[in-house]
């Protein structure tokens, strides 16, 4: 078995925080009405994507009823429309949407991830979750050899990349902000997909997608 699909296997048998086991089972149980006839994934959430990406996406953690229900990153909900959206723009996706783990999509040169594998209540894990699943990240990204830009979706994220990325002290959150790392990787920052931002306009499919084309540019293309 290949080292990233090892790792996958572990993650996804993970419990270690009580609270946020239960809710993942209690969604994937419950489930929304509109997904009353689905199977949800209900456990942890490993990354996917291609495994000599240069370019790293990181985003929060699972939502409730999109990779909580189909078991992939950004996959089955509307942040994941705006995601794969811009990631096929700006080449890095085959297709623009993203509805299941089993829909087609693969990713070229880019491979998705999030801090967080299980999806937390209103969408907040707390600092001890947090710290629970870092070694998750850090052993997945460690994987990943040839990543040279890590593109953080919102302050969580972001300052988990950071940390991962060694950057002391750790640089503010803003929207288009680019932190070189001091070995040739880079940081750089978008505001979230999540629907309070993408429906309010604070982010825009262009803003989203200049940080994709930037990130493709500082990978070497």
């Amino acid at each position: 078995m290949e080292p990233l699909q090892a790792l996958a296997a572990r993650i996804v048998e993970c419990r270690r925080c009580e609270r946020l086991v239960e809710w993942r089972e209690t969604v994937a149980r419950e489930k929304r009405a509109a997904f009353r006839d689905q199977e949800y994934w209900g456990r942890p959430v490993p990354g996917f994507g291609d495994p000599d990406a240069r370019v790293l996406v990181v985003g929060l953690a699972p939502a409730a009823h999109g990779a909580n229900r189909t078991g992939r990153m950004f996959t089955g909900d509307r942040s994941g429309d705006w995601l794969f959206g811009s990631l096929h723009r700006t080449g890095f996706a085959s297709q623009p949407t993203s509805t299941g783990p089993d829909d087609g999509l693969e990713l070229r040169d880019a491979f998705v991830t999030s801090p967080v594998r299980c999806a937390p209540p209103s969408n907040r894990p707390t600092p001890a979750e947090r710290d629970a699943c870092r070694p998750w990240f850090r052993d997945e990204a460690d994987l990943l050899p040839r990543v040279r830009v890590v593109v953080a979706l919102g302050g969580f994220g972001f300052t988990e990349a950071a940390r991962w990325l060694g950057l002391r002290p750790l640089p503010r959150f803003t929207h288009g902000v680019e932190v070189p790392v001091g070995d040739g990787r880079t940081l750089l920052a978008s505001y979230h997909v999540s629907q309070q931002n993408t429906f309010t306009g604070r982010l825009t499919e262009g803003m989203l997608d200049a940080v994709f084309e930037r990130a493709r540019a500082l990978a070497g293309d």
